[in-house]
């Protein structure tokens, strides 16, 4: 798969950038190193200057390619999801049972993800951590209509939507297939955080992982 993956770019809503960073060594510098800084210091405390310094660039230059680092998250989100769809497809593609390739993209969605060595300037691993974090701040914004009529999450709804086809083939008089399907998606992402920070609340720990919950739950649920 990684090499079908390395052939192909992943593409991110426009609006979200001013320059596009994969057209440039520093733009491809500026995705790598803020990967890295906000995995290290959180989203909250990085900015522009920090990431500068950091790359040996002046901030201006950084804003050439990201008004803000608002949209520079949506960005890495919207990356993030991209890639997460591409997987899904190709994993899934040649599956014909029903509930076979519904358990294969509940793992594509749920697992711990490893870093895809074709992809150089990006650690998917660190992406991910990024993502289980800071992901939902990405939504839960004022902003968030206007964004969603600008296509900003239309990825992130196609995964889901993916799914939701997925639930309905396998179950069709089941009710609740988007519901389910948006709860395993994010869910995963709660159950990786409380797995890492507020281990007495939830089952998933180092042998019982998000992927064996949302399967488990499915299989229950769409009987």
């Amino acid at each position: 798969m990684n090499s079908i993956l390395s052939n192909i770019t992943i593409t991110v809503n426009d609006t979200l950038y001013v320059k596009n960073p994969e057209t440039s060594p520093l733009g491809k510098k500026i995705i790598e190193h803020s990967i890295l800084m906000i995995d290290q210091i959180g989203f909250e405390s990085f900015t522009f200057k920090k990431l500068g310094e950091s790359i040996g660039s002046n901030e201006s230059s950084i804003y050439r390619y990201f008004e803000s680092k608002h949209k520079l998250m949506l960005y890495l989100s919207s990356w993030y999801w991209g890639w997460i769809e591409y997987r899904l497809v190709f994993a899934t593609n040649n599956l014909p049972v029903p509930i076979e390739k519904l358990k294969k993209a509940i793992t594509i969605v749920t697992e711990k993800i490893e870093d895809d060595s074709s992809t150089a300037h990006i650690n998917e691993a660190i992406l991910n951590k990024i993502i289980i974090s800071e992901f939902t701040k990405t939504i839960l914004t004022k902003e968030v209509d206007e964004e969603n009529k600008e296509g900003v999450f239309l990825v992130y709804k196609r995964v889901i939507n993916r799914i939701v086809e997925m639930i309905v083939a396998v179950n069709p008089d089941y009710k609740f297939a988007k519901s389910l399907a948006s709860s395993i998606v994010e869910g995963a992402l709660h159950q990786h955080f409380l797995k890492n920070h507020l281990k007495t609340i939830t089952n998933c720990n180092e042998t019982i992982s998000p992927t064996d919950f949302y399967i488990d739950l499915v299989q229950k649920i769409t009987k």
